[in-house]
């Protein structure tokens, strides 16, 4: 029966919403656009959720259906009466199709091909190196710079690529402690804590960042440089809070421990234009908008250059991330059938958010993007709650004094990223867990220490930035 209702549920509770007469839903009035936006909005939330089919599929699948029944160039049976009152205004076909090019996506495109260059050129195991020298021999320093060296390249890299390189690295490293050190079990946490926590730093660090820069547009927006202004002090503060977590749960028995990272810096042309490249990029997205460039024309210029220079060769374009780049374009879909056809507006309207303590609805939707990122993608769980977290944003007042919609957005994106109580709530998580050396109850400990904390530390770095009028 659960293996049938995996697959019946996302099917049989779209289509019931469907055939449902509008007075059967809890809202004044509501229109056919809107109530075909229900139905793709639970199809995809049931399936980012159940997974009967892969997530990234479940993002085309959002795409086309938006198309065929709520665009203007759809089917036309399901168009007739497209501008009346009763059906509401149709989506323009060419704003769903340009999901799959926003310039967000272009971001993480120009991400991608800077680390997939970093590996072929070997930067990141020699940058590993080299920066794990001053962190000596005792086990908790050697773990804090294992944890330093996996969040910086997280914030670049994906973090499923930077827990599986660092996870490499780790290996000889665990050979070292004795069977039953509890050490073993902090070291394997360390990597995918540490990349959980990185990606949070950069815009392109992690797809719910990338997300949440949709949102943040006009008076709200927030530029490269800004972003790793906040990001990376609450990264760093992260990375403290998690390494003392796992020092104190799992303390090694170990004194010294010696380590011996074979490589060197290549010095071929190739290699240094990787080099160069990718300093320039960073360079160019630290800097702002000062030389009149936004981020995302940065993020193209690695994408010419590798091209041209043969350095990503058409082999190299299979091994991108194709998946996420469309799991995130079916989120930003989602979110503009949900906003276009006035659905998030009616549903946050529908509830008196107006009744209760602005404080309140802030803990509320930060505990529950936490929650729900435990049990399912980030991605999948920040595209769901996004649209209709920016729709409460713009219509509850009271929440101004508190920074608005932009407080709203930024500490649900933070608690999307923040939830890794499970092997199932990331990548990084099931990798870790796959080596043996963690088991579910310890890495839950440690999530739920790190979650909750996260999200209260979020709080009070934002309160802090406002105060300093810097958000």
């Amino acid at each position: 029966m659960r293996i049938q209702a995996k697959y019946l549920l996302p099917l049989l509770i779209p289509l019931l919403v469907l055939v449902l007469p509008a007075s059967a839903f809890p809202f004044e009035s509501m229109t056919v656009m809107q109530q075909r936006a229900i139905a793709l909005f639970l199809l995809a939330a049931l399936c980012w959720v159940l997974e009967p089919i892969p997530i990234y599929a479940t993002s085309v699948v959002v795409i086309v259906l938006e198309l065929l029944f709520l665009s203007d160039k759809g089917l036309i049976w399901f168009r007739r009466d497209a501008g009346t009152p009763e059906f509401g205004g149709l989506l323009s076909y060419s704003d769903v199709m340009a999901t799959f090019a926003s310039p967000i996506i272009m971001l993480f495109l120009g991400g991608f091909f800077l680390a997939m260059a970093a590996t072929k050129y070997r930067l990141d195991i020699n940058l590993a190196r080299v920066l794990l020298k001053p962190f000596g021999a005792k086990p908790q320093w050697v773990m804090a710079g294992l944890m330093l060296i996996t969040a910086i390249f997280s914030m670049f890299m994906s973090n499923t690529a930077t827990t599986a390189m660092m996870l490499a690295i780790l290996t000889p490293i665990l050979v070292l402690f004795k069977p039953n050190d509890p050490g073993k079990i902090a070291f394997a946490l360390s990597i995918p804590v540490a990349a959980n926590i990185g990606g949070i730093g950069t815009p392109i660090g992690t797809p719910p960042n990338a997300i949440a820069l949709k949102y943040l547009t006009g008076e709200n927006m927030i530029t490269f440089g800004e972003w790793m202004a906040f990001g990376v002090p609450f990264v760093a503060i992260m990375l403290v809070l998690a390494w003392a977590s796992l020092c104190a749960l799992f303390p090694s028995t170990e004194t010294n421990m010696s380590l011996d990272i074979k490589g060197k810096f290549l010095k071929t042309p190739k290699a240094i234009t990787v080099y160069v490249t990718f300093a320039v990029t960073v360079g160019l997205w630290l800097m702002g908008s000062s030389h009149g460039m936004n981020s995302y024309t940065v993020a193209l210029i690695p994408v010419a250059v590798f091209s041209m220079t043969g350095i990503i060769n058409k082999e190299d374009l299979k091994k991108i991330s194709w998946d996420v780049l469309w799991l995130v374009s079916g989120g930003f879909a989602l979110g503009l059938a949900l906003d276009r056809t006035g659905l998030a507006k009616l549903l946050v309207n529908s509830i008196p958010f107006e009744n209760f303590a602005p404080e309140i609805v802030l803990v509320g939707a930060a505990a529950l993007c936490l929650l729900m990122a435990n049990f399912m993608s980030h991605t999948a769980t920040a595209n769901l709650l996004m649209p209709i977290m920016a729709a409460l944003g713009v219509s509850m007042t009271s929440l101004t004094p508190l920074g608005g919609e932009m407080t709203l957005i930024l500490v649900v994106t933070f608690a999307a990223s923040l939830g890794m109580s499970l092997p199932i709530s990331t990548p990084p998580n099931a990798l870790a867990h796959a080596t043996g050396h963690v088991n579910s109850n310890q890495m839950a400990k440690v999530g739920v220490i790190l979650g909750v904390g996260g999200v209260a530390l979020s709080f009070v770095m934002i309160w802090i930035l406002r105060l300093v009028n810097f958000l």
